[in-house]
């Protein structure tokens, strides 16, 4: 079983990130279970968001604590939470932002993949410049990072979970997954 677990902040879009990721598993005849996980409810509180997906049906309930995957929508969270605690030794890790991969250091148990998913989506007017919406943009770098989800299953998610913006959304997607740096 594969479990992936974001990392965002209310209004980025982890939880319908989640669900979308989901649904373009389910859409290729996988298992799947998607699930928030809120503390303070408002925007800009730190949320996490989690997604299972298996080629059987998924049993497990409950919290993810061992994921696959940490999906990381803002960079904040590197200063003031370990987003590799409980990672399973190799996970991939997914970071919104300008940097390269190779200027994190996880003690190289991880592999690291960045995209700069916040210029992403404020070029396509996702969101606003000081509040961008992340959410479809990092899922394209998800594709590309992982490969445990195809980009079209990704874009046709989007198409039936996202009503407005839909050409913005699917060229971000696009543009993340071309331009998510790490070592494939």
């Amino acid at each position: 079983m594969i479990e992936i677990k974001f990392y965002g902040r209310g209004g980025q879009g982890a939880v319908v990130a989640s669900s979308i990721l989901a649904n373009a598993a389910f859409k290729e005849g996988r298992f799947v279970q998607a699930f928030p996980f809120y503390g303070i409810e408002r925007r800009g509180a730190p949320v996490a968001a989690y997604t299972r997906i298996d080629a059987r049906p998924i049993r497990q309930r409950g919290q993810v604590r061992t994921p696959s995957v940490a999906i990381v929508l803002d960079p904040y969270f590197l200063e003031v939470v370990d987003v590799t605690q409980g990672l399973k030794p190799g996970a991939i890790i997914v970071l919104n932002t300008g940097k390269p991969s190779k200027d994190f250091d996880f003690s190289n148990q991880f592999k690291v993949f960045t995209c700069d998913a916040t210029a992403i989506a404020v070029k396509y007017s996702l969101g606003t410049k000081t509040q961008p919406i992340v959410n479809t943009a990092i899922l394209g770098a998800f594709s590309k990072a992982t490969g445990l989800v195809r980009l079209e299953s990704i874009i046709e998610a989007v198409s039936e979970k996202v009503t407005s913006k839909i050409e913005d959304n699917l060229n971000a997607i696009k543009e993340a997954y071309d331009e998510v740096k790490g070592e494939m």
